[in-house]
């Protein structure tokens, strides 16, 4: 496993495969690496001969209340289980690198970017689509993995690479989660253990909530919602729902009567217990 932190070196070698007829698979991350990380690099692993991560903690897509500054970094943990799960390159680029002086350029995927996560979190998706187009555009991929478990970015990265063309496939992977349910995130340290087992009731009430449509065949959304924010308040004491949707899994656009819907539901969430912000959600077919 190799190290590079410069730009050029890297599109030499992403050269340098590609005319060799090699696939590069792209894993990128903000560092602080867990299993759900480890679980796209190992389908990287099996789909392609070259796996590359990227460590970077992306500045533009924190806003300025955020936790830019105590989000939870250590590189020599990470080089570890990079070289563990049989990465090939890792991309460890400083901030001057990424962003020289008189950066000026943005990319911005409309419409999608400006609810549920954009609604609350200004700017962070166009942070998201500039860092991952610059990215893509050095590390030169065939496959961009990325998780479920961050389901408004995995909608708007595939919006982007379908609308610029980008020569790649945006391959979504399924939610990784600890013993208690709880998605796996980096944000997940900030957590003592009784309050990882307290934030499991989201992911137990995603789940109810799709009962509530596949097996019960509830077909008000709003009906659904209430139960599962009153299921949440009934359960815990410290969780705060900010948003609550339920959408579809391509523009991710709100839907209020699933009667003469058909295709992939999400149910999405995000949530407060005490400062740390946790997002979940559920997606499956319907009809």
């Amino acid at each position: 496993m190799k190290i590079i932190k410069e730009i050029d070196a890297l599109q030499s070698i992403a050269d340098y495969y590609r005319a060799t007829f090699k696939t590069i698979g792209f894993v990128p991350t903000m560092g602080f690496l867990h299993d759900g990380h480890v679980s796209l690099i190992l389908n990287a692993r099996k789909d392609s001969d070259i796996v590359v991560v990227s460590i970077f903690v992306n500045p533009t897509q924190f806003g300025p209340n955020e936790d830019f500054e105590k989000y939870p970094r250590d590189f020599l943990r990470d080089f570890h289980i990079c070289k563990s799960s049989g990465v090939d390159y890792v991309f460890l680029p400083e901030r001057n690198t990424v962003y020289p002086e008189n950066f000026l350029t943005e990319v911005k995927v409309k419409s999608i970017t400006d609810r549920l996560e954009g609604k609350f979190r200004p700017g962070h998706f166009t942070g998201v689509a500039t860092i991952v187009n610059k990215l893509v555009n050095i590390v030169k991929p065939h496959y961009l993995y990325v998780g479920q478990k961050d389901a408004q970015q995995a909608v708007v990265l595939r919006k982007m690479a379908e609308d610029l063309n980008l020569d790649l496939k945006v391959k979504v992977c399924e939610t990784m989660r600890e013993e208690t349910k709880l998605a796996m995130s980096s944000r997940n340290s900030y957590l003592t253990k009784e309050e990882k087992s307290e934030a499991s009731v989201l992911y137990e009430a995603l789940t109810e909530g799709k009962k509530m449509i596949n097996d019960y065949k509830v077909t008000d959304a709003n009906a659904v919602m209430k139960f599962i924010e009153n299921f949440i308040k009934r359960k815990s004491k410290n969780l705060i729902l900010q948003y609550l949707a339920i959408t579809d899994n391509y523009l991710m656009q709100e839907i209020e009567d699933l009667k003469n819907y058909e295709g992939e539901v999400v149910i999405s969430l995000a949530a407060y217990l005490g400062k740390t912000r946790l997002i979940d959600n559920i997606i499956f077919s319907y009809k």
